[in-house]
């Protein structure tokens, strides 16, 4: 594992950030939403998959993980900073995508830290 934490495209952990912030795009199709709804998930879940990609490309990016962690709390409360947690099933996926993301930003964050360690020594 120490090995695939310092290639770029190897980390599992940022993988899984990109996945979870295309569903959150598109989960709208399949929940009920409004439009403030719809538009928070999109951009949120844009974030995260856009910073999650970021972190695959760079895999000794340290800050990256930690605006996952970020992220994945501002969706994770985005159901009552928005008031929609009337609609059942587009709060409980902002809870389960914010939650998701926001473990895997701070699973991420020692793997990140390690490889941007090695990757200092480089210079």
């Amino acid at each position: 594992m120490a090995e695939t934490s310092t290639r770029a495209w190897m980390r599992p952990h940022d993988w899984a950030e990109v996945v979870l912030g295309v569903v959150a795009v598109l989960s709208f199709l399949w929940v009920d939403t409004d439009n403030a709804v719809m538009w928070t998930m999109i951009v949120l879940g844009a974030l995260i998959a856009l910073d999650g990609l970021l972190s695959l490309a760079m895999p000794g990016l340290v800050y990256g993980e930690g605006l996952q962690i970020v992220l994945g709390a501002l969706l994770f409360i985005s159901p009552w900073v928005m008031s929609y947690t009337d609609l059942t099933a587009a709060s409980w996926s902002a809870w389960i995508i914010g939650g998701l993301t926001a473990i895997a930003g701070a699973a991420a964050l020692p793997v990140a830290n390690a490889s941007h360690g090695r990757m200092a020594g480089q210079h």
